[in-house]
């Protein structure tokens, strides 16, 4: 990963939970969806392929709005890895372009758009195999100290 170390917030790197129950990501839940993040360094943006079975149903043949947004803010939450922030959503907007498919071949990148002390400002898009942008967002982060909200949830 880059050094990016300019911006506030509490490192993660003495972070340890229990287990990871991420819906999204969680290794350990067995219901969750289980997309794997990379970054790519060359294009400086994290990136997940993906398929969505017909449990994501909204539309017939298409992913529900509530897990677009889901995914996409998942994705935005990965970027704060890169300046070693815990960092909640605070706020977060999509804008749906097309309909997302099932069981087709679909990708999700991320990116740092700014950093303005606690506030982190990130982007995220769908795409699919034609690189057609399906869905994106934009979403403000607050960096917070992990310790004094999930106190009782993190291993000291």
């Amino acid at each position: 990963m880059p050094k990016k170390t300019s911006g506030s917030g509490h490192s993660t790197r003495f972070l340890r939970t229990h287990k990871n129950y991420c819906f999204v990501c969680g290794k350990d839940n067995p219901d969750a969806m289980g997309l794997r993040f990379t970054y790519d360094e060359d294009r400086d943006c994290f990136v997940c392929r993906f398929r969505l079975g017909k449990r994501y149903t909204g539309p017939p043949g298409h992913s529900h709005g509530g897990i677009i947004a889901t995914i996409l803010d998942e994705a935005m939450g990965k970027v704060n890895k890169l300046r070693n922030v815990i960092a909640v959503t605070s706020e977060m907007t999509v804008n749906y372009l097309k309909p997302v498919p099932l069981n087709k071949p679909l990708r999700v990148e991320s990116r740092e758009e700014k950093v303005q002390g606690r506030k982190h400002i990130n982007v995220a898009e769908i795409l699919n195999q034609k690189d057609e942008v399906l869905a994106r967002s934009r979403g403000l982060f607050i960096a917070i100290d992990p310790h004094k909200m999930f106190g009782k949830f993190v291993e000291r």
